[in-house]
């Protein structure tokens, strides 16, 4: 188990939920700050920024490996740069989102890209760190989030099992005592058929922590299924609306969504019970409705049980309808009210 900002996380806890803002406030202060109120009112427990500057991800180069593969989705052809320029969070604007994230009590905390933006988060009192899937092969920049003593949460993303215990081993030998490792599939957006969920407990059983999933699938089915497979954290991109548009709004949740998935969630959880075949505790009501042989008008002593007079009906109480043809034919010992359960001692 592991806790941010006193939430435990971790087997025996409701799945804790991320809203990913990204790029998704369009270069507006404002938009990021209603997403910011959007996130709180939804009940999800934390929302996440990413912090980074164009700068400190590439350079300003405009050669064919600085630019996105045509095919691509929803940034087909564009030029690295500008698609970090276009979608980073400017760092001015930290204090106030995580200002706003507080006053609403809801946990704020970010993914750095580079050892300046660890500098700027220690700085805010940022309570954890999400190491984003590109970056779990930069072994030195989890090392420093590591060295913070914050919990780290690592995405796993196009990551082979060595990677990742590699990243998992120089978390912990950097100091992390609380880590959790997220499935991921990191294609924007992301096929539900990619997801492989399946693949959850070999992870946990891989890194021996908290697993969850950051999921980049259109809607609520992949996040909810991953719940049944062990996942204790979800993360999922958020938007005030898909149709304002934005770096990630194709594949992100709108707010009453983002309802929907904290809601959900913890009844997928709940719903997860106890490794047990048998009655449950709310059941008990319910059996005593189950069928049994009844007489169904009265008798005397000496009549023949006949289907005209025994009957298997609700509720429980006589003999199971199994035993309706051993004791069809014989005879009531004695007189029998109407709406007596038939018992061995009747006949």
């Amino acid at each position: 188990m592991i806790s941010i900002a006193g939430r435990p996380i971790g087997d025996g806890h409701p799945p804790y939920v991320v809203a990913e803002m990204s790029g998704n406030h369009n270069g507006s202060l404002a938009q990021a700050l209603a997403i910011v109120d959007a996130v709180a009112a939804s009940g999800a427990h934390a929302l996440k920024l990413q912090t980074y500057k164009a700068d400190t991800l590439t350079v300003d180069c405009d050669g064919p490996a600085f630019r996105i593969g045509e095919g691509h989705e929803l940034w087909g052809g564009e030029h690295l740069y500008q698609l970090y320029e276009r979608a980073h969070t400017p760092w001015e604007w930290h204090e106030p989102i995580f200002e706003r994230a507080r006053e609403h009590g809801l946990t704020a905390f970010s993914s750095p890209f580079d050892p300046t933006a660890v500098e700027l988060l220690e700085k805010l009192g940022t309570p954890a760190y999400k190491i984003a899937s590109s970056e779990i092969v930069d072994l030195p920049l989890i090392r420093l989030a590591a060295s913070t003593g914050k919990p780290l949460i690592i995405s796993t993303g196009m990551a082979s099992a060595g990677e990742i215990e590699a990243a998992v081993t120089a978390a912990r030998e950097a100091g992390c005592a609380q880590l959790a490792v997220l499935s991921c599939t990191a294609s924007y957006p992301a096929s539900p058929a990619e997801s492989n969920l399946r693949a959850l407990p070999l992870l946990a059983a891989l890194t021996g922590e908290v697993v969850g999933v950051s999921d980049h699938t259109p809607g609520l089915g992949a996040a909810l299924a991953a719940v049944a497979l062990g996942a204790c954290l979800i993360e999922k991109h958020v938007t005030r609306s898909r149709a304002e548009g934005g770096v990630d709004a194709a594949f992100s949740l709108e707010p009453g969504e983002l309802l929907a998935l904290v809601v959900e969630s913890e009844r997928a959880w709940q719903s997860l019970g106890e490794p047990l075949i048998g009655p449950r505790p709310s059941e008990r009501e319910g059996l005593r409705f189950r069928r049994s042989l009844h007489v169904v008008r009265d008798v005397r002593a000496g009549e023949q049980v006949t289907p005209g007079n025994v009957r298997s009906i609700r509720p429980a109480g006589g003999l199971p309808p199994e035993a309706a043809a051993q004791v069809m034919g014989r005879r009531f010992t004695r007189d029998v009210a109407f709406g007596t359960p038939l018992t061995w001692d009747l006949v």
